[in-house]
């Protein structure tokens, strides 16, 4: 059956998931409009790591202020408005950064791609919660997560080619170009995902639900506290694991970036799972199996008594098991947003409970580095299986909420 020929219903499920997870690929991809540049950028302007890397402390900084707040903006006028706000600070920061002139500027970029990058996850999930069917939504997360995968997997290659070709000015003027289309795509297919007509609440249920209601809610909490957790974990294996594979296990650095890859490889692959795992109910029993067995994997990888083969093989099934909690616990941040307050509040309980993953990002350098400091390597992947069992709790803790 073609496309032409799908159902009405089914036609457009398929074309708001295809333009969500389009548009948080390119959310993505500007995490790392900087990173890949790091040496260029270090070089010209005589920057030393702890200067340089300060830029991403701006950008998640301000992502996840921004993302707590950009819910209610959602909520007021719908997210279409709100995404093309997002994608339009992009394209700026790629344009400043190709201005460049100093320090000052840099910050300035990454302040810009934090602030865009903030409305994507309250925008996205208001849209998807309103637009596609309740029997695809499993699905639709399921390739929201896989399509921030891919914007991470594409950044790099991208800006390093266009860097080394032509320079880093023109990879940032390349990256504008990557906003501006999605701009015009989202501005072209607008009305697939305009809710302007019902992103108000009636005022029955503004009257019964105030503003600031949530933060009352003890499963919002929970949530917040289970996403800043997986995502202080999913940081520490993205900025230290090469570095602490190279020292337990003795794997070259090429051998041990190629395991960071099947890590995020095997998340890949486990999204795409638990995205037809997560149509069953009961999430939070599905995300406490597949984080334990990923606990239980990082403290065998701690061990130090793995042969070097099974190296790779055990970082792709850390990634399986955490990528096939992704959907599940969109779902179960939609139960408890809806289990007291309703559509109305779809942004304003995403923006607010996501921006643990900021936070949690931001965190993880601060938790661990001091760990790496002193190469107490083992301590570190053991913490991260801490961090993954914690998770599990406040997970659980949340389907007995509500």
């Amino acid at each position: 059956m073609t496309t032409a020929t799908l159902p009405a219903p089914q036609r457009s499920d398929i074309e708001v998931i295809t333009l969500i997870g389009f548009v948080h690929g390119v959310s993505h991809f500007f995490h790392l409009l900087l990173p890949p540049l790091f040496p260029w950028l270090m070089q010209d302007f005589d920057l030393s790591f702890t200067g340089i890397g300060m830029t991403m402390t701006v950008f998640f900084v301000i992502s996840g202020i921004g993302q707590a707040m950009a819910g209610f903006l959602v909520d007021r006028f719908g997210a279409a408005r709100v995404l093309g706000g997002g994608i339009s600070c992009f394209a700026l920061a790629g344009v400043v950064l190709h201005f460049a002139t100093g320090y000052p500027m840099l910050i300035a970029t990454a302040a810009l791609a934090g602030l865009g990058n903030s409305v994507f996850h309250p925008a996205d999930f208001t849209v998807l919660n309103h637009r596609v069917s309740q029997a695809r939504l499993g699905h639709a997360f399921s390739v929201h997560g896989l399509s921030g995968n891919l914007g991470w997997a594409a950044a790099p290659v991208f800006m390093t080619g266009i860097a080394a070709a032509a320079g880093w000015r023109n990879a940032a003027l390349g990256a504008s170009l990557v906003a501006i289309v999605a701009l015009a795509l989202l501005f072209w297919r607008r009305e697939t995902i305009n809710e302007a007509h019902d992103h108000r609440a009636p005022k029955g249920d503004e009257a019964k639900s105030p503003t600031f209601a949530f933060l009352g809610s003890r499963a919002v909490w929970l949530c917040f506290l289970f996403f800043l957790l997986i995502t202080a974990a999913f940081g520490t294996i993205q900025n230290f694991a090469s570095p602490i594979l190279q020292a337990i296990y003795g794997l070259s650095l090429t051998t041990a970036a190629l395991a960071l890859s099947t890590y995020l490889v095997g998340g890949a692959a486990g999204i795409i799972l638990g995205g037809f795992l997560a149509q069953k109910n009961a999430q939070e029993h599905l995300i406490a199996g597949a984080l334990g067995v990923a606990a239980l994997l990082a403290v065998l990888l701690a061990s130090g008594v793995l042969p070097g083969w099974a190296i790779l093989p055990l970082m792709g099934g850390i990634g399986f098991c955490t990528g096939i909690a992704g959907p599940s616990r969109d779902l179960l941040v939609r139960r408890a947003a809806t289990a007291r307050f309703g559509k109305s509040a779809y942004g304003r309980v995403y923006g607010f409970v996501y921006s643990g993953l900021d936070l949690g990002l931001a965190m993880a350098p601060l938790i661990f580095g001091g760990m790496m400091d002193g190469r107490r390597f083992g301590e570190v992947l053991i913490g991260i299986a801490v961090l993954q069992t914690l998770a599990i709790f406040s997970a659980l803790r949340v389907g007995k909420t509500v």
